[in-house]
């Protein structure tokens, strides 16, 4: 992207059908403690999948791998992008994600270059999220986030227990 940038890549993803086996893979890598979020809900309040309100569930485990934050993504209910991508593709690399400083000029951006927004959402006002279609550059899909306060202290959450460092308390989020 010229000019604005998407910013730093923040997030590694994947899709899988067996959530337990894929953080065994991948903490033989290095990565830390998985925190997971199980059937989490995307509803048609919170967001759109191919412009249309979504209804949909998925299982979800984040960890980190140094300061790179590792997700994990198995689709229980309803159709979305995480379901489209197990059909087409089976298993495997789903997408990168970036924090740009100007989220709307990034999508808007985006979709000026031919990458057109997938399924987008607003996580309550702690999260907005738009995957845009990567497939023909190699990468199934980009998602741009903005990440409000709540969601970034989650996320340092997920991070400390990652590392190994001592839990605070329990916590869950709703994406």
């Amino acid at each position: 992207m010229t000019g604005l940038g998407y910013g730093p890549i923040t997030q590694i993803a994947w899709v899988t059908a067996d959530i337990e086996a894929s953080e065994r893979l991948l903490g033989g890598f290095g990565a830390g403690t998985w925190t997971r979020l199980p059937d989490t809900e995307f509803g048609p309040d919170m967001c759109r999948y191919r412009g249309e309100p979504a209804d949909f569930t998925a299982h979800i485990s984040l960890s980190y791998l140094a300061d790179m934050q590792l997700e994990l993504i198995r689709p229980v209910r309803g159709t979305g992008i995480y379901t489209e991508f197990l059909e087409r593709s089976g298993p495997g690399l789903h997408h990168i994600c970036f924090e740009p400083e100007d989220f709307d000029a990034a999508v808007a951006e985006a979709g000026a270059r031919g990458l057109p927004v997938v399924q987008d959402g607003n996580v309550g006002g702690t999260m907005r999220f738009a995957y845009v279609d990567g497939a023909a550059a190699g990468v199934p899909y980009l998602e741009l986030a903005e990440i409000g306060a709540p969601m970034r202290e989650f996320y340092e959450y997920v991070k400390t227990r990652a590392h190994g460092r001592p839990d605070q308390s329990e916590r869950t989020a709703t994406r």
